[in-house]
């Protein structure tokens, strides 16, 4: 088996507000005590409604975001929490993260190509020539043609415009790409191409990727595991056809349940998820999910659930799965 590229380790990231009243402030735990790992040259999908702390864990694994005093993150054994801004800057050379919207990643002030060198001027020492041939071979890798060099953002298409930030992101040769809803502002005719793209790159630059979506049928296409998301909380993760087939967490089941299918003779036994997710302000007691679960008992209300295994590398946090 390969080795653990990325370990996750009590993680808890806290966001203060205001509060109404007397300008106490109080705190939303985005992401509350998780654990799990990334091995070398698989891809995790991180899979959850919005709200529920995907995207913050990504900020927080590259650096853009902080996490609570006792949370862990170890990168090839090292906590990259304890990392003093020289290292961490090496740590962000194999780290880095591909946003959901393109336009808002790239500089309107400068043209592609301007915008892939910039990171080697920060990162790497190399001539003027070294970086405009770095940046064409780059470009010729995820499918811009050269001529798009000169190009601002505004001239490009979505998919054109991700296409350049996921050239800049392999500008400094990373191991590890945090993938956050990659393909969700692009046109569906597009969605396909973006996708493919990842895997072909995947195999020629040896990448890992965390790949957070709320598309269940993207994350089938690509993950090699897939992790459930709930409220803060990693409530599944199993490899995915297992998950896919054999999901053993209610909400797993529901958002699996939610998937499009036109000719699905289950329309009416569908169970479909009710209600909204709860505010992460306060949090129901015990499961987080039993106001919502249509497995629900007393125990649900009480006793809050751990990730505990269930099968070969199938993880659930459920009373009565």
């Amino acid at each position: 088996m390969p080795d653990h590229l990325l370990e996750v380790r009590d993680l808890c990231v806290n966001f203060s507000v205001p509060s109404k009243f007397f300008g106490k402030k109080q705190y939303i735990r985005a992401v509350d005590g998780i654990d799990f790992d990334v091995k070398a040259g698989e891809v995790l999908g991180l899979v959850g409604e919005s709200g529920c702390g995907k995207s913050t864990l990504g900020r927080v694994i590259v650096g853009l975001a902080d996490a609570q005093k006792n949370s862990k993150i170890y990168y090839r054994g090292v906590n990259v929490l304890t990392l003093d801004k020289k290292q961490l800057k090496e740590y962000r050379k194999k780290v880095q993260m591909v946003f959901q919207d393109p336009f808002g990643s790239l500089n309107p002030r400068l043209t592609v190509g301007d915008a892939i060198e910039e990171v080697l001027i920060v990162h790497e020492k190399a001539t003027k020539l070294e970086r405009r041939n770095k940046a064409e071979r780059l470009m010729d890798a995820v499918g811009l043609t050269r001529h798009y060099q000169t190009r601002y953002p505004h001239e490009l298409s979505g998919g054109q415009r991700q296409r350049a930030v996921i050239a800049r992101a392999l500008a400094i040769n990373p191991e590890f790409l945090i993938c956050d809803e990659p393909v969700s502002a692009l046109d569906v005719s597009i969605r396909a191409q973006i996708i493919n793209l990842f895997e072909e790159l995947q195999k020629r630059f040896n990448l890992t990727y965390l790949f957070i979506s709320h598309d269940m049928s993207v994350v089938r296409h690509i993950s090699t595991r897939v992790a459930v998301m709930y409220l803060g909380k990693i409530v599944e993760i199993a490899e995915t056809d297992v998950l896919f087939e054999n999901p053993l967490h209610p909400y797993t089941e529901a958002l699996l349940e939610a998937i499009p299918d036109v000719s699905s003779d289950k329309k009416g036994r569908r169970k479909l998820l009710e209600g909204d997710v709860p505010s992460p302000l306060s949090p129901p007691s015990g499961c987080r999910f039993h106001p919502r679960c249509f497995r629900a008992k007393e125990k649900c209300v009480i006793d809050e659930p751990a990730l505990i295994k269930k099968g070969a590398n199938h993880f659930v946090a459920c009373h009565y799965a």
